[in-house]
């Protein structure tokens, strides 16, 4: 609870923090709105492929032209401003900055860039979930070697809720399940992005007005987003997907305990130590009443008949034994909070969630009938949907990773809800993934 003070005696020493950003988007954006308020951090360089579109969300965020109008890194590091590229590479290779924080969303490159940071010696704070389920292991023990951090990013939902899991763990209470709230009902499964807006009940001119990602809105909706941030939370802290894929089991507040609790002792799951989604609508559509549909929550059990008693003594949600018991956080601020992730790596060198062994997968599964020939869209399109799985699961069937189905044709006929395999497609492979994959492999607990 020290980061704000030690960061304070940096700032006064005159080293503050140094960062890198790749990706100027919605996540990057928020980022950089709370970064030019939090005195001893400084953004010394913005590597986004579209420069105009870097300004743009510069200016957004309301920081002056001049605060970012340095003509190269060495310059932005001794004036305190901040300099745009478009080459990512620009970050790896200037010595003076401390960390990378990588906000493309996009797998490949997100795997690209962090095998680059670690390399080049600095902190690596991967927003680009999409890559951490990917590489996230792999990337992880490479970045061990390497004596740098490899860390989840504070404010979105995975590293809040390995917080969660720590507190847990650190109170010595038996942990149960752990996992997120999300808007999801049986339906929403097989949104594309033609249909995705019917779900959030908006107009076509409230659409048509906003600046709105189909692609994203829908990936979220399909629960391809809850299997990629579920998978990368197994993967951080030695929880299991269930085996056939999450149950988004809809749970209020007050419902926490006893749902995420094992079948045995008439909760919902299989057995303990699962990560699932708290949905916060009913499988008829009906809202679900103190959803957390924003939050996080954890599941867990007291140990003994005092720790129990206690658990009423002091007011938590129970189930009806008071056994098992729940906690949660309410909200998560994504960009708004990922400058703790920096701050813990570089002053620290702890990372706030980390993928350290491979768990799970998020793996591609049919939306429909397909046949040989077929494109597959990748993550919130309309093909596929990601189903989070045990990694003892996926890899030995050779199981298509979500983040490798993007625009990649269909050798042989799929049936809706089948898992896609290696086997089912033309494999394209431009960044020797499948060996990065292989040695990932090696990583994987059984």
């Amino acid at each position: 609870m020290n980061l704000s003070s030690m960061l304070a005696r940096r700032a006064a020493e005159g080293r503050p923090v140094r960062v890198g950003l790749i990706g100027a988007g919605k996540f990057g954006s928020m980022i950089l709105a709370q970064a030019r308020h939090i005195a001893g951090l400084h953004v010394v360089g913005i590597a986004d492929l579209n420069i105009a579109g870097a300004r743009a969300a510069l200016e957004r965020v309301h920081w002056e032209p001049e605060r970012f109008a340095a003509s190269s890194l060495s310059q932005a590091s001794s004036d305190g401003t901040t300099c745009l590229t478009e080459d990512a590479a620009d970050l790896f290779a200037f010595e003076g900055i401390d960390c990378i924080i990588e906000a493309t969303g996009h797998p490949l490159a997100g795997t690209r860039h962090a095998l680059a940071a670690i390399e080049a010696g600095k902190h690596v704070v991967m927003v680009n979930v999409e890559a951490d389920v990917l590489c996230g292991p792999l990337l992880a023990h490479r970045a061990a070697k390497q004596g740098v951090v490899y860390s989840m990013a504070y404010g979105d939902q995975p590293a809040a809720i390995c917080e969660l899991v720590d507190w847990v763990r650190s109170c010595g209470f038996e942990l149960v399940a752990a996992g997120k709230g999300m808007n999801f009902a049986p339906p929403y499964r097989y949104s594309t992005p033609d249909t995705v807006w019917d779900f959030f009940g908006w107009s076509d001119e409230e659409v048509a007005a906003g600046d709105f990602n189909p692609k994203m809105y829908n990936s979220f909706t399909d629960g391809t987003k809850a299997a990629i941030e579920m998978a990368a939370v197994a993967n951080a802290t030695g929880l299991d997907c269930p085996e056939d894929g999450l149950g988004f089991h809809p749970a209020g507040l007050q419902d926490l305990a006893g749902v995420f609790k094992p079948e045995a002792d008439g909760g919902r799951l299989a057995c303990a130590g699962l990560v699932d989604i708290a949905a916060s609508r009913e499988p008829d559509g009906r809202v679900v009443l103190n959803n957390i549909q924003y939050g996080m929550f954890v599941t867990f059990r007291a140990p003994d008949r005092y720790t129990r008693d206690c658990f009423a003594q002091y007011g938590l949600q129970t189930d009806s034994s008071g056994w098992y018991a729940s906690m949660w956080r309410p909200f998560h601020l994504i960009g708004l909070e990922t400058s703790v992730s920096v701050l813990s790596a570089v002053l620290r060198g702890e990372p706030t969630g980390s993928s350290t062994r491979y768990r799970a997968d998020a793996v591609a599964t049919a939306k429909g009938d397909f046949g040989a020939g077929d494109r597959l869209d990748g993550e919130g399109g309309y093909k596929v949907w990601a189903k989070a799985i045990p990694a003892r699961i996926a890899a030995p069937a050779q199981a298509l990773p979500i983040g490798l189905a993007h625009d990649i044709r269909l050798k042989r006929a799929v049936r809706r809800d089948q898992v896609i395999t290696l086997d089912d497609v033309d494999v394209r492979d431009d960044l020797d993934i499948f060996a990065l994959r292989a040695e990932q492999d090696a990583l994987r607990e059984t």
